[in-house]
């Protein structure tokens, strides 16, 4: 399974920023399935950065991944979860121009099974973390 993003997380006019839906493992554990990204499109892409960009076989399908390193005209993109595939070890280097933007925040809806006092406090205290740029010491972000 793909980590792809709701549609209405296309860029809606001329605004810099937008909400995405993540589905899918890819993200695992820096984001799961269900999370709401706030997404700055246009931002500037550094390695290790979180980023919005179109799949380069199916461009109406938007991934999430985090940008490993610079290549030429492009990006290698890793997903954090190295067991579920769907990046760049896949498809390759990502064009600039497939490349939308850099979520900055991460937010966990609260489930139906968080009903007790102890689980909604718990929640209130992690369902908003900005998500922040890793450095290449992760052996996985290390582009293959």
């Amino acid at each position: 399974m793909r980590p792809e993003l709701s549609q209405d997380a296309e860029r809606a006019g001329a605004l810099p920023f937008g909400v995405a839906e993540v589905t899918g493992p890819s993200m695992v554990p820096t984001l799961r399935h269900g999370d709401r990204l706030l997404v700055h499109y246009g931002a500037r892409i550094r390695p290790g950065c979180v980023i919005v960009l179109r799949h380069p076989f199916q461009q109406d399908l938007l991934v999430v991944k985090r940008a490993a390193e610079r290549r030429g005209d492009g990006w290698w993109v890793l997903g954090d979860n190295r067991y579920a595939g769907g990046d760049s070890t896949d498809y390759g280097v990502v064009p600039d121009e497939l490349v939308l933007g850099r979520v900055r925040l991460r937010y966990r809806p609260r489930t139906p099974d968080q009903r007790s006092p102890l689980a909604v406090v718990g929640w209130a205290l992690s369902a908003a973390r900005p998500v922040l740029s890793v450095r290449s010491a992760s052996r996985r972000l290390r582009a293959r």
